[in-house]
């Protein structure tokens, strides 16, 4: 009788310690599950998509509280993203390129970053010609991740065999070079690559300009011609370039890679491509030599920024501001296949002092931004099409680029 009561005062008071135990726990606040930001970003190489998965795994490690959805969008990446603001699906912080920035900019579907922004963020550490690519109206809609300028890049053993002791620092040496270096070791002096996006430069180097302040096409002003005469001077006159159709490759980093060519204008991302696969390739680089007596080349940059409709805008910013602070864009960085936008981690990382490295961070100060207005597409692809018409001898210069520069603008002008 005993142990019966025994038993059931002890099943009591185990029952009354689970009541109380229950009633605690109500009581107590439950932690929230993480707030999910959606990030999109196009495919790049392995190594950038293993990198930026490094760098979103220590940031949620930093903040627990947030967690990172990463899509990478495989094909027409403007499209997508492009479609997904309009139906409301899209991502709450994207890639956005200097090119594609005036157009999304302009259209009230990007969220001001101003307001986020605070001293400890540090802004006067962007590079300001990269910044001023992400600027509207006065506000700032986008923070770059990164960047690459273009730096002459020359093959050291040809140099040598024809004794040529340093770089050319004038684009008529270069001209000079050239000819000297065609024939040799390689069958040309010189890669050309007529896309725009490696002429630009030359226009604005004599103060020519690419397109007005509406957005319409002026790349076929005599400032501008002069700069793309250089280019069929040393094609057609000289026979001392060659573009990579000439020399069966598929890039300006190929034919210089395969030997085809002494001399070529290329980007940070040759130097990792050069260096895996063409490890026994002896090469330098220098800036790009100076034209009409000016320093000239071109920035590429690409920016995080935060769709105007994000659910979690807080959240929003703190990936953003990790992404493009200090600390993300060393880890980011680090590696060389991209140069910090941040003048501090170039520093740091030695970039401003790497021997191959050292001409692309000097060339960000006066660089020309691959930037063309709200209708990119339809300048670059006229320009395109009939530049390389003119290399090849079907049409003057001066009449090729007064077509492609009409053209572009009868475009855009049905497109407003």
């Amino acid at each position: 009788m005993f142990k019966k009561r025994l038993f059931n005062f002890l099943g009591l008071v185990i029952t009354i310690a689970i009541a109380i135990i229950s009633c605690q726990n109500l009581l107590l606040p439950k932690s929230s599950p993480p707030i999910t930001v959606k990030l999109s970003g196009w495919i790049g190489n392995p190594l950038e998509q293993k990198l930026l998965k490094q760098v979103i795994q220590d940031f949620e490690r930093q903040h627990p509280q947030i967690k990172v959805k990463y899509e990478a969008i495989a094909d027409q990446y403007m499209d997508v993203i492009k479609t997904r603001l309009v139906g409301e699906a899209a991502p709450d912080v994207f890639y956005l390129d200097a090119l594609e920035a005036p157009f999304l900019m302009g259209q009230n579907v990007l969220e001001p970053l101003d307001n986020y922004i605070n001293p400890k963020f540090d802004l006067t550490d962007i590079e300001p010609n990269l910044l001023k690519s992400f600027r509207y109206q006065n506000h700032i809609y986008g923070l770059p991740k990164d960047y690459s300028t273009l730096a002459l890049f020359y093959n050291k053993q040809a140099f040598t065999n024809v004794g040529l002791t340093s770089p050319p620092t004038t684009w008529e040496q270069l001209r000079t070079y050239s000819k000297q270096l065609t024939g040799k070791l390689n069958k040309y002096g010189f890669g050309e690559v007529p896309e725009l996006a490696r002429q630009a430069y030359k226009i604005t180097a004599f103060g020519g300009e690419i397109v007005d302040k509406n957005g319409y096409a002026t790349f076929a002003n005599y400032p501008g011609l002069q700069g793309l005469q250089l280019v069929i001077n040393q094609y057609q006159k000289d026979r001392s370039s060659a573009q990579k159709s000439d020399v069966g490759t598929n890039s300006g980093s190929e034919m210089f890679g395969q030997n085809k060519v002494a001399m070529v204008i290329e980007g940070n991302w040759a130097i990792p491509y050069l260096q895996e696969t063409f490890p026994k390739l002896k090469f330098a680089t220098a800036e790009i030599p100076k034209i009409n007596h000016q320093k000239a080349t071109m920035v590429f940059t690409v920016a995080y920024v935060m769709n105007k409709q994000a659910p979690h805008k807080a959240e929003a910013w703190e990936l953003i501001s990790y992404l493009t602070g200090k600390e993300g864009m060393k880890k980011w960085t680090g590696t060389g296949f991209a140069l910090p936008a941040r003048k501090s981690v170039a520093q740091q990382l030695g970039y401003d002092q790497d021997p191959l490295r050292a001409s692309l961070v000097a060339g960000v100060d006066y660089a020309t931004p691959w930037q063309l207005g709200k209708y990119p597409a339809t300048i670059i692809n006229n320009f395109d099409n009939q530049f390389i018409s003119v290399l090849l001898g079907q049409q003057p210069l001066k009449q090729a680029m007064l077509k492609a520069q009409n053209t572009a603008n009868q475009q855009i002008q049905a497109d407003i």
